[in-house]
C-alpha cells in the first residue's frame, strides 16, 4: 500500500520515506520491532512499514503491513497520534512466546503528526542489561525524541546509503563537547586496528584520528583537522586512513528541541574492502592495457601483411593477404573499444561503426555506395562481441563484393534484441542469390567464416534468404 492511498502529501510521503530508509538504526539501538503506521480516511490505522532488529530477536514472526487498528483496539497509538506525546504502555503483552513491551512514538513533520511507531521490546532483553545495551538504549530514546519533535532524519542524511556504517560494526557516543562516553566493542576493535590500544573514553574523538593520522608519512594535506571534521556538531560522512588502515565514519548529531547535546559516530573497518576494490581497479586497468597491446600487436601484424601483398605479384595471393588485413582489423576494433573501456564489456555500436567505415574504404564501387546501421547493438561481452564483429566484417564485404559488385547501392546492417537473445541482419539491394545457391557448397571462404563463428561461437543460426531485390543474411543467437 502506497502513502498515496492514504491520504499523505508528497512531501509527508517523502519524510516516511526518509524515516524508513534509516530507522534500522532505530530497531538495532533499541533492540526492539518498529512498525509504522498512518491513519486512512476510515479512522483506522494502517500498518505501512516494518521492520526487525539485527541486535535481538524479533517478536513478530509475520509482517503486519497492511493491518488495521482501530482505537478500541490499541487506545495508546491513537492518543500518542492525538497528542503528539510519546506513550510508553506499562501493561505487559503476549506476543505468542514472547512477553512484550510496548511504546507508542508520534512522527512530527512541519508542525503535523502524520504517522506513528510502535515499538515492540521482548522483556527477556531488557533485564540486567550491559552497558553497551544501556547506551544504546539511550541514544534510542534520544533518536525516538528527535522524531517526535520533528528533528530526524537528520536533513541530508548519508545513513541511507547502502553502505553507510551499521550499529553493529562499531558505536562511538559523544557528548555536547565532541569526547567520547562510551565506544561499543567493535569502535574500540576496529581503532584497535589501526594502532589505538589506550581506552577511548573521555578522549575528543578528532584527538584521537590526529594522532592516527600521524602514522602515515605521506598523507595529503586536510582543510580542516579531526578534531573539527569529527565533532559531532553537525552531520559528517568521511573515510579515515593511516598507514595501517581505513575506516568508514559516520557522525550524527543527537538533539533536544533543537539544540544540540551529544552525537553518535558509527565506525566501519573497511580495510580488507577498499583494498579488495583497489585490487579489482589495478586488474581493470592492467585488462584494459593487455586489450591495448593487443590491438597495437594485431595493427604491426596488418602492417607487415600489407607490406607483403604489395611485393607479391600474384593476384590471388595478394587479394587473400588484404582479407586477412581485414580480418584482424575486425579483431583490433574490439580491442580498442576493451581498452578504453573499465568492464569487460563493449559498446558494439562504436565497433560496427568502424567495420562500416572500414567497409566503405574497400568498397569496389567507391563513392557509389551507402551502408547504414538500424536498431542499437548495445553493451555485448567480448567473448560475444569478436566472433560478432568478425561475422558482421564478412557479410558486410560479401554484400559489396558479390551482391553490389555491378549494381545496387544500399547495405543495411539491421540490429533486434529481446528477452531471447539477438538477431542481425546484413541486407543489400544487389544482384541476390543465384537460383541454386546452396551454402552447405559454397567455396566462398567468408560465409565459411561466418557459419562457422555463428554455430561454433555464438550456438546460434545462419540463414540466407533471396529478396525481392537483393540479399538478406541473418544470424540469431542467445544472449
Amino acid at each position: 500500500m502506497s502513502t498515496t492511498d492514504i491520504g499523505l502529501t508528497e512531501s509527508e510521503s517523502e519524510r516516511l520515506s526518509e524515516l524508513t530508509a534509516e530507522w534500522q538504526l532505530l530497531a538495532d539501538l533499541s533492540f526492539a520491532d518498529l512498525v509504522l503506521w498512518v491513519q486512512n480516511s476510515n479512522s483506522e490505522l494502517v500498518a505501512l512499514a516494518q521492520i526487525r532488529p539485527m541486535t535481538a530477536a524479533t517478536v513478530f514472526a509475520q509482517d503486519l503491513i497492511g493491518s488495521k487498528l482501530n482505537v478500541s483496539e490499541n487506545e495508546n497509538i491513537f492518543k500518542a497520534l492525538k497528542s503528539g506525546e510519546i506513550i510508553r504502555d506499562l501493561d505487559t503483552q503476549n506476543l505468542g512466546d514472547f512477553a512484550v513491551k510496548e511504546e507508542f512514538i508520534p512522527v512530527k513533520f512541519q508542525e503535523k503528526i502524520i504517522a506513528v511507531i510502535t515499538r515492540h521490546r521482548n522483556i527477556e532483553t531488557m533485564r540486567t542489561p550491559s552497558r553497551l545495551e544501556l547506551n544504546y538504549r539511550e541514544i534510542a530514546n534520544q533518536i525516538y525524541r528527535m522524531v517526535s519533535q520533528g528533528d530526524f532524519p537528520v536533513k541530508e542524511s548519508f545513513y541511507l546509503a547502502e553502505s553507510a556504517p551499521r550499529v553493529g560494526d562499531g558505536l562511538v557516543r559523544l557528548d555536547s563537547e565532541g569526547r567520547i562516553v562510551f565506544a561499543s566493542p567493535n569502535a574500540r576493535s576496529a581503532f584497535g586496528k589501526l594502532g589505538w590500544n589506550r581506552e577511548m573514553d573521555s578522549f575528543h574523538f578528532g584527538e584521537i584520528l590526529d594522532e592516527l593520522s600521524l602514522q602515515t608519512k605521506s598523507r595529503e594535506p586536510r582543510e580542516e583537522n579531526w578534531r573539527a571534521v569529527m565533532s559531532g556538531k553537525t552531520l559528517r560522512r568521511e573515510e579515515f586512513e593511516n598507514s595501517t588502515g581505513i575506516l568508514d565514519l559516520l557522525a550524527i548529531p543527537l538533539t533536544e528541541f533543537g539544540n544540540r547535546i551529544g552525537a553518535i559516530v558509527l565506525v566501519h573497518n573497511v580495510t580488507e574492502l577498499k583494498r579488495r576494490d583497489r585490487a579489482l581497479i589495478s586488474k581493470d586497468a592492467t585488462i584494459r592495457e593487455i586489450h591495448h597491446r593487443v590491438k597495437n600487436n594485431l595493427q604491426s601484424v596488418s602492417a607487415l601483411l600489407r607490406l607483403q601483398g604489395r611485393r607479391i605479384s600474384d593476384e590471388g595471393a595478394r587479394a587473400a593477404l588484404e582479407e586477412a588485413v581485414r580480418r584482424i582489423g575486425s579483431i583490433a576494433h574490439v580491442h580498442e573499444t576493451l581498452s578504453s573501456g573499465s568492464k569487460d564489456f563493449v559498446v558494439f555500436d562504436d565497433v560496427i561503426e568502424k567495420i562500416i567505415k572500414n567497409g566503405l574504404e574497400l568498397s569496389p564501387r567507391p563513392g557509389e555506395i551507402q551502408i547504414n546501421k538500424v536498431g542499437e547493438f548495445g553493451q555485448i561481452t567480448s567473448l560475444v562481441a569478436t566472433p560478432l564483429a568478425l561475422i558482421l566484417s564478412e557479410l558486410i564485404q560479401n554484400a559489396l563484393e558479390h551482391g553490389l559488385e555491378q549494381s545496387g547501392s544500399k547495405v543495411e546492417v539491421r540490429c533486434f534484441r529481446d528477452d531471447l537473445g539477438i538477431e542481425v541482419a546484413v541486407r543489400d539491394d544487389g544482384i541476390g542469390l543465384a537460383t541454386d545457391f546452396d551454402i552447405s557448397k559454397s567455396a566462398n571462404l567468408g560465409l565459411e567464416i561466418v557459419k562457422t563463428l555463428t554455430e561454433n561461437e555464438l550456438n546460434g543460426e545462419l540463414t540466407l534468404s533471396k529478396l525481392q531485390k537483393g540479399t538478406e543474411a541473418k544470424i540469431r543467437f542467445a544472449y
